[in-house]
């Protein structure tokens, strides 16, 4: 039987078949100083995940406390709020400003790396070109992503979250998925308004993210640069990372207020953060990318692109 999450969607007519085609044959079985109301959500969601905590001191603008989830990964469990996505002074796909409220959600504390990738994805356990167990993965296209990310929810008994005949996403699902275009902006930033999550000097950028001036022209391990606030590494640069979202040039105007999910329909997918490729423009926080989920039309390098997962937290840790 074939799997719809990775193929070629211009051979096809319909948004239902564009979305099929995202998935191939390839069916593998494949703060610590922070309210003392956040602190006892964070303890909740341990429990409740059955996952260990380790709480950060420091600042209340330091790293929320870390949850170990079952499969290995770190993760961070950010915070409902609010924030202004995009940026009038950007390019125009990034405009207008717009305020947009997040509900709590976990997500990675680094991009997946090769040896958390090998370890679900047997069929196709090391496609990235730059080697190394604690390099990001990269020659990933979103419908692989996607497959990780059910095989990790199954690897935890969670609900896996994307279908594989569709290809889409099912919100309601306590598994792990691909972040929303607005929630990786909004983990970016971690609070921040300015251009970077560390501020608005692109100088400071080689302390906090790989990127064309001093990646060496290659991926490097992960979490080897300063976090941002929230404790979330290589937000900026070293590989960009796939979004659930299609991307749309024009959605902004249109986007909901709450929890935006992008638009139903397209042929490209959202990328963000910048590459060890990249310019210091091209990593800022509210710059915009997009490629096709299989690479069909290559306009990013192929070795550039990796992904970071999220899912739901558990109810008792909603805000």
């Amino acid at each position: 039987m074939m799997n719809p999450i990775v193929g070629n969607p211009e051979t096809v007519a319909t948004v239902s078949d564009r979305r099929a085609g995202l998935f191939s044959d390839r069916r593998s079985e494949a703060a610590a100083t922070a309210p003392q109301l956040w602190r006892c959500l964070c303890i909740a969601v341990c429990l409740a995940c059955g996952c260990g905590v380790e709480e950060k001191s420091g600042p209340p603008s330091a790293a929320l406390p870390t949850v170990q989830s079952k499969s290995g990964p770190e993760m961070v469990l950010i915070p409902a709020g609010e924030f202004l996505m995009g940026h009038a002074g950007g390019k125009p796909d990034e405009a207008p400003p717009h305020t947009v409220r997040i509900e709590a959600f976990l997500m990675d504390r680094t991009e997946v790396t090769q040896q958390q990738f090998g370890k679900l994805m047997r069929d196709n356990p090391s496609p990235s070109h730059f080697r190394g167990a604690d390099r990001p993965v990269e020659q990933v296209g979103w419908g692989e992503a996607a497959i990780y990310c059910n095989l990790r929810s199954k690897d935890e008994g969670l609900q896996p979250c994307y279908d594989e005949t569709t290809a889409k996403c099912n919100f309601a699902a306590n598994g792990y998925r691909l972040p929303t275009e607005a929630e990786w902006e909004y983990a970016c930033r971690a609070g921040s308004a300015d251009d970077y999550g560390f501020g608005a000097d692109p100088r400071q950028l080689p302390q906090h993210g790989w990127f064309a001036e001093n990646s060496g022209k290659t991926t490097q391990p992960v979490a080897r640069k300063k976090p941002n606030a929230w404790g979330l590494f290589d937000m900026h640069g070293n590989v960009a990372e796939w979004c659930n979202d299609f991307y749309d040039a024009g959605y902004y105007p249109k986007s909901p207020a709450a929890n935006p999910r992008g638009p139903d329909e397209g042929e490209r997918y959202v990328l963000r953060g910048g590459a060890w490729n990249s310019t210091a423009e091209r990593c800022r926080s509210a710059a915009r990318r997009y490629e096709s989920p299989g690479f069909q039309d290559a306009c990013f390098a192929r070795d550039a692109i990796g992904f970071r997962c999220v899912r739901r937290p558990p109810a008792a840790a909603k805000q």
